[in-house]
């Protein structure tokens, strides 16, 4: 207990409060404080309301393509709860027909593509990683003023038909071989391989070629892995090239036939031939086989990731801005 003197007089004061400390440091930034209760509940929330957003959809596609036609009758559109498992939609787009022809197409875009794509950008960002390669720094400006000069689709609609693509897979592939951004990122990343490391391969007598192959690509996997990823969707989901350049039916990718379907209002065409098993849908309902080539349209690339999932995080952040 403690006195103090006021000019009315003495007056007992109580002890002093305790001064309330703050809740971090004052140097330590804000996102490196615990976590409150509340706010892991919150973000819990959140994320769980995110994920349902993304599989619900994902979920009725999927059921719808399985259903039958008594149950999509019943059920007047798009199936959320399942009734009756029938895998005649699968069938009959493996059976043959246009469906079956454009996933094989799509297929080989997408193989072909991917592979030139990587070749084609691994070797330019090598040469423009290199500061004593021919022309440098003109190759680099002519590739980076791409970002801010685009010739537009009537200069590049007239290249590809003067230089006889028209109608032709190729055409699909060769006017996006090489994208700019991705040739960006693998030479950042070309570009931290230690100098040394490459001289001292050079005194031994190993030329360019060897070294980007024996070397530089098997310490930039992450990154290949990351940007092969990034060419085989682009190629898988190509659709506006063959709108330009495909006329022939028989070479629509699947992006282009989903887009007949779904879009255009038109029914699907496959194999014809009615599917015979036990307890299956003699003809698959239009609804379940444009739901089934949904289906085969975004499978491949959920194939994919979980194989360069572990590479995803290092080669997305290469390259990036550092503070």
């Amino acid at each position: 207990m403690t006195t103090q003197i006021s000019p009315a007089g003495p007056v007992a004061a109580g002890p002093r409060p305790t001064p309330r400390l703050p809740r971090r440091a004052p140097n330590r930034p804000a996102w490196e404080d615990p976590p409150t209760t509340a706010g892991q509940i919150g973000k819990g929330a959140v994320l769980t309301l995110l994920v349902l957003a993304v599989l619900f959809p994902l979920w009725t596609v999927v059921v719808t393509s399985l259903a039958s036609r008594q149950t999509i009758n019943d059920t007047g559109g798009m199936v959320v709860v399942p009734r009756e498992f029938d895998p005649s939609a699968y069938i009959s787009i493996f059976s043959g027909g246009t469906i079956a022809q454009a996933v094989w197409i799509s297929t080989l875009v997408t193989v072909v593509g991917t592979t030139v794509s990587l070749v084609l950008t691994v070797l330019a960002a090598y040469g423009l990683s290199r500061p004593g390669s021919v022309a440098h720094r003109g190759l680099l400006f002519l590739f980076l003023g791409t970002f801010l000069i685009f010739p537009g689709l009537v200069p590049s609609y007239l290249v590809v038909t003067g230089l006889g693509l028209k109608d032709s897979l190729w055409a699909l592939i060769l006017p996006s071989a090489i994208s700019v951004f991705n040739l960006v990122v693998i030479r950042a990343f070309f570009m931290n391989v230690p100098g040394e490391l490459l001289d001292s391969a050079r005194i031994d007598g190993a030329g360019e070629f060897r070294i980007l192959w024996r070397i530089v690509l098997p310490l930039s996997r992450a990154v290949i892995a990351v940007v092969g990823l990034f060419y085989a969707v682009g190629y898988w989901n190509a659709y506006f090239n063959s709108v330009l350049y495909i006329d022939d039916n028989s070479k629509f990718p699947i992006q282009r036939v989903l887009q007949s379907y779904i879009l255009a209002g038109q029914s699907p065409n496959v194999s014809g031939a009615a599917v015979s098993l036990p307890g299956v849908t003699a003809y698959p309902p239009t609804l379940a086989v444009k739901m089934a080539v949904v289906v085969v349209t975004v499978l491949p690339a959920v194939i994919a990731y979980p194989f360069v999932q572990r590479h995803f995080t290092k080669g997305v952040i290469t390259g990036a801005v550092k503070g």
